[in-house]
């Protein structure tokens, strides 16, 4: 696990000028500075496109760590953080101007640094940017971060991973969940493992339903091009709500082979097929969506997606793991709801929420006899807000935060391996492919509704309202 004691850095990345590197990469490196996880005298590289002076670049970054960092926003931590960060203007999709990095790492004389490259781009970027590499000299030891989605179809994955690995040792190679860095998705196992009243009856005897929400109230905003071609089961329902079930539904997770454990939850989804797609899928367009900048106006991409899986084995036997996932919503928040079966016909059912975002909760929905003489029985709740305290909130890392500092520490214990992308691309083509052969609609739903209509049917008839 990584430590909590300072470290020298170099970092690069590329795509410097972009919304994740502002919005998430500074800011996050800046709480690292001030918590005292960066030692002062690490170095930071911005590659953008844009022709901005060293100065200029950090009056552009100014505004966004004020806005988004976590602690100690006050102007002596924030000069000495600029001071650690460099610009360099360049266009990563030409190789020929990798000469002009290569002349100024030989400027650096820099030993016993954490190197560590982070791709902030399009992963249609992804074969330039390393083919780029290739042609100038790099530490051997450089971590390489890689955002998602890790290709675009199983295929395409495949011939990404064979080009990475060829052109770094695999080893090196950090493909990042951020999801994987969220407090209370880290608590599950926690919460699972060490309180016996939810360890005892995390098993199909007990459980009825697991559902994974991650809604949205957002449309695709600025990322038209990208999202028209991916669609809402590529861009969460591969990488972060699978990485989410297969945590879920672990096995033994107070065993050290977390991630043989998950690659065996998703090695064990039921296969959906065009037979079986109707009683699994239910996908939805949001109205308005192909009048957004970038979206083909005879668009089918699903903004929604709704899917009923089953884990086959003995643990899960026959119970559906119901995944929503979508943009215009009426709320956004990401939760794992646990339903147990009823003691009795018409007795409410039990349920463990645990809430990923906005806020970071746990809800225990339990049955009690209301007061007075009647024996009627009454649902009340006990909550635990962890992101309601102050102590809390300030202390703990956001999820960029706990990766980079990870990742710089040589921990590839939270990020994704590329037999889980593999497992999960398979499963997702031949879903799509299911889909598409069933000749199901994606069916309309208005804006800041929760989805079509259609996905209720996915429930146990037994929830159903």
């Amino acid at each position: 696990m990584s430590g909590t004691e300072s470290i020298k850095a170099r970092v690069t990345i590329f795509g410097g000028t972009g919304d994740l590197t502002c919005r998430k990469l500074m800011p996050a490196l800046y709480n690292l500075l001030v918590s005292k996880q960066l030692d002062p005298s690490s170095h930071i590289l911005a590659i953008g496109r844009r022709p901005y002076t060293k100065e200029e670049y950090h009056a552009f970054i100014h505004d966004w760590i004020m806005q988004f960092a976590r602690i100690g926003k006050d102007g002596e931590k924030l000069t000495q953080f600029l001071s650690m960060v460099d610009y360099l203007q360049m266009d990563f999709m030409n190789i020929d101007e990798y000469s002009r990095l290569q002349k100024y790492n030989s400027s650096l004389h820099e030993e016993g640094y954490a190197q560590l490259l982070y791709l902030a781009v399009a992963p249609s970027s992804f074969e330039a940017i390393v083919k780029g590499c290739l042609t100038i000299d790099l530490d051997p030891n450089m971590n390489i971060i890689l955002e998602k989605p890790f290709g675009d179809t199983l295929e395409n994955a495949k011939k990404l991973n064979l080009l990475l690995e060829k052109a770094f040792q695999p080893q090196h190679l950090y493909r990042i969940d951020h999801y994987l860095g969220k407090e209370m998705i880290r608590n599950i196992l926690s919460i699972r493992c060490s309180n016996p009243f939810f360890s005892n009856i995390w098993d199909s005897r007990s459980i009825e339903c697991v559902e994974i929400e991650a809604t949205e109230t957002v449309g695709v905003e600025k990322r038209g091009g990208y999202y028209d071609a991916a669609g809402a089961v590529k861009d969460m329902v591969q990488n972060h709500l699978f990485q989410l079930l297969s945590i879920t539904a672990l096995e033994d997770p107070s065993a050290s082979d977390i991630k043989a454990q998950q690659l065996a939850v998703l090695q064990s989804l039921r296969q959906v097929t065009a037979e079986n797609i109707k009683d699994s899928a239910v996908f939805g367009q949001y109205e308005g969506y192909t009048q957004e900048p970038k979206i083909s106006e005879n668009s089918t991409t699903e903004t929604y997606a709704a899917l009923k899986l089953y884990v086959d084995a003995p643990r899960w036997k026959d119970v559906p793991f119901i995944i929503r996932t979508g943009k215009k919503c009426s709320d956004r928040h990401t939760s794992v709801i646990i339903t147990l079966k009823p003691s009795a016909p018409g007795v409410p059912r039990n349920r463990l929420v645990i809430r990923i975002q906005p806020s970071e909760e746990i809800q225990v929905q339990f049955n009690v006899k209301e007061p007075g003489n009647s024996d009627a029985l009454h649902q009340v709740e006990l909550e635990y807000c962890q992101s309601c305290m102050d102590i809390f909130s300030r202390n703990t890392p956001e999820a960029y935060e706990r990766m980079l500092n990870a990742c710089m520490h040589n921990d590839a214990e939270w990020f994704s391996q590329w037999d889980q992308i593999e497992t999960s691309w398979k499963f997702i083509d031949q879903l799509k492919k299911a889909y598409k052969e069933a000749g199901i609609p994606v069916y309309a739903y208005p804006q800041m509704a929760d989805g079509p209509v259609q996905k209720d049917a996915l429930l146990p008839l037994s929830m159903r309202s």
